[in-house]
């Protein structure tokens, strides 16, 4: 008896959906132990990686508090020279707060008289490309600062005229100090106008302006005056 047109489409459906059967189980029969295996390991990363989440988070909390502590300690005069839970959270704490204990532990070293243990920990800090840049920036400020009288002009100058430029948080500290540089070097041309900057910045502390506004007269420049001629051309030059 021969099939009609609806029965042969039928059958066919029947075969192929049959066929497709065999072929899952077929593919389950080799694979599925496979199958489940890797299910397992995803969803134990996952949980893994939940757990690593929440324990870096409980970490830094912890840390958090502990360096809050530490801070206010210091600030009441408890910790001098050092502390062994500023060592802990230095070798241990997360790359933010590692660098924030090396920068305190620097600073009571500075306090205690230790300076060569200071400049090693600055050092130490302006050289670790790990670190936040700006912890990088105040360790090489602090650390020139520290050894300033012993540096050649140049070598301060060097350092700091990348941070010396109006908008740079450090522009007070390093502009002061590079400018003075230039003047050791006899280059006033070069130093009035970034003392101009200074006196002009309302950014900058108000003692660092008042002293860039009295260097500045002394070498002949009044900040009042916009246009500063050719010392102003030199300086952006040498700054290029």
């Amino acid at each position: 008896m021969a099939l009609t047109p609806k029965d042969s489409e039928a059958f066919l459906r029947e075969v192929d959906e049959e066929l497709r059967r065999d072929q899952m189980q077929d593919f389950l029969g080799r694979y599925g132990k496979l199958i489940i295996a890797a299910v397992v390991l995803f969803l134990a990363a996952v949980g893994g990686y939940l757990y690593w989440q929440n324990h870096q988070r409980a970490v830094a909390e912890k840390q958090a508090e502990d360096f809050a502590a530490i801070l206010t300690e210091v600030g009441s005069g408890k910790v001098r020279g050092g502390d062994p839970r500023i060592d802990t959270l230095a070798k241990d704490g997360t790359p933010a707060y590692r660098t924030q204990a090396l920068l305190l532990k620097a600073g009571l070293a500075v306090q205690a008289g230790r300076d060569g243990e200071a400049l090693g920990i600055y050092r130490q800090i302006a050289g670790d490309k790990d670190a936040p840049q700006p912890y990088r920036d105040a360790a090489l400020v602090r650390q020139t600062a520290l050894e300033y009288d012993k540096l050649p002009p140049q070598s301060v100058i060097d350092r700091l005229k990348p941070l010396a430029v109006q908008g740079n948080p450090w522009f007070g500290t390093t502009g002061e100090m590079v400018g003075f540089a230039y003047i050791r070097q006899h280059k006033e041309q070069l130093a009035a106008p970034l003392y101009v900057a200074l006196a002009k910045d309302k950014q900058v502390p108000t003692s660092v302006r008042e002293r860039a506004s009295e260097i500045a007269l002394s070498l002949g420049v009044d900040p009042g005056v916009q246009d500063l001629g050719d010392g102003a051309a030199a300086a952006k030059e040498e700054n290029q």
